[in-house]
């Protein structure tokens, strides 16, 4: 019965993905973008991360993450407004500093592709007799080279289609989990059956934890990246109604997770949600691994595309979109050998950290120009240093 109720959930959601007057929708169209690169890989690594290292102290966990977002949000969304009131007036400072966290996201989304790429692999031969490290690296390898080839020959307007469709796919399976861990957490608590597991890290150790997951729910700075196609007000509303719909599903999500799964049932590793969710109900596994496959192959097509037309902007054309593929691939490959999923995480953490670090120095330059060390100014020069200490001190979780 209770996978009745999933699949009847995620069939009204896809139907609900589907029906003209939301699917045309500017502003839910411009959501869309953030929304699914916010809860795209992290959903498939958070609950058992935080579970396993946090205990019943997930939830505030996830409440600290979604709250260091909508702080980078808050700053991120304050140069799209200004840069829209004075365009091609912010002085040569800020655009040398625009410059440079154009040059750190390029390398923060060559770190970002072979992190999906990885669970891509990971996911890909979970339910499968092929289920271990090496061949999930080789499965990872060999979506590289794909990306590589169809990236060189042909562009990726094939593959665009593969992200519209993955956002209903998703956000339908998410549905249908939320439902299913809804029911079981129900069951659970009228049986007697919740439990508190105690944390696995405190103090320090998990400020640095925290701070080397904030890829997990990054993303939603891709509305900055949008002023082709849509205005500096529709981008404003959609990073903050896709930080709000994501962080109201990240916390649904952890705390209906962290208080059913005992120490016994919690099997860490990168593909863990999937041994989870096989105790909820058995058809979870089959749709989370779809969503799972298409939802990392699309972010990685979107990263890769994204990577190649910022080198080639940087540079003055310099490098081709092509050489800027070729770049990427070369070192996805050799981060998948010489790292694992979760160091992977890490370094895409520091990266983006470092990136919202300049992005609230651009907000607190403009800040201080509009009025001198204001409140604005001094809040957005302490994000910016919170940014720098997640950067330098972010750490990844330890398997085990």
């Amino acid at each position: 019965m209770l996978s009745v109720f999933i699949l009847l959930a995620v069939v009204m959601v896809a139907a609900l993905m589907a029906w003209p007057r939301l699917a045309n929708d500017p502003l839910w169209r411009a959501t869309l973008t953030p929304l699914a690169s916010i809860i795209g890989s992290g959903f498939l690594v958070l609950g058992p991360i935080l579970d396993d290292r946090f205990g019943a102290y997930g939830l505030p966990a996830m409440v600290a993450l979604c709250a260091l977002a909508a702080l980078f949000g808050w700053a991120i969304r304050y140069n799209i407004a200004a840069r829209d009131a004075a365009p091609g007036a912010l002085g040569p400072l800020v655009e040398r500093m625009e410059t440079a966290a154009s040059w750190v996201l390029a390398f923060a989304y060559i770190i970002s592709v072979a992190y999906y790429l990885n669970l891509f692999g990971a996911f890909g031969v979970s339910l499968t007799p092929a289920d271990n490290t090496f061949d999930a690296k080789l499965l990872t390898t060999a979506m590289f080279g794909l990306i590589l080839a169809v990236g060189w020959t042909r562009g990726f307007s094939a593959l665009e289609r593969l992200e519209q469709v993955s956002v209903g796919i998703k956000l339908a399976v998410i549905a249908g989990l939320l439902v299913g861990l809804a029911m079981f957490f129900g069951g659970k608590a009228l049986s007697g059956g919740l439990v508190l597991n105690p944390p696995a890290v405190s103090g320090w150790q998990a400020v640095s934890l925290l701070f080397g997951l904030i890829v997990t729910v990054q993303g939603f700075e891709t509305s900055r990246y949008l002023g082709e196609t849509y205005s500096a007000k529709t981008r404003i509303s959609s990073m903050l109604v896709a930080q709000i719909i994501s962080t109201a599903i990240y916390l649904t999500y952890i705390g209906l997770i962290t208080f059913v799964f005992t120490r016994s049932e919690l099997k860490f590793s990168e593909t863990a949600i999937v041994d989870m969710m096989s105790l909820v109900a058995p058809i979870l596994p089959v749709l989370l691994v779809a969503a799972a496959l298409s939802a990392q192959l699309s972010a990685a097509v979107a990263d890769t595309s994204g990577s190649g037309g910022l080198f080639e902007e940087l540079t003055n054309g310099k490098v081709s979109n092509r050489l800027g593929y070729l770049l990427l691939i070369a070192i996805g490959i050799a981060l998948t050998w010489a790292a694992d999923v979760f160091q992977i995480i890490a370094y895409a953490s520091r990266a983006f950290a470092l990136y919202y670090a300049i992005q609230s120095a651009i907000a607190a330059k403009i800040a201080h120009d509009m009025k001198p060390f204001g409140a604005r100014a001094i809040l957005y020069s302490a994000l910016a240093g919170l940014g720098l200490a997640m950067a330098v001190f972010g750490t990844a979780v330890e398997g085990g």
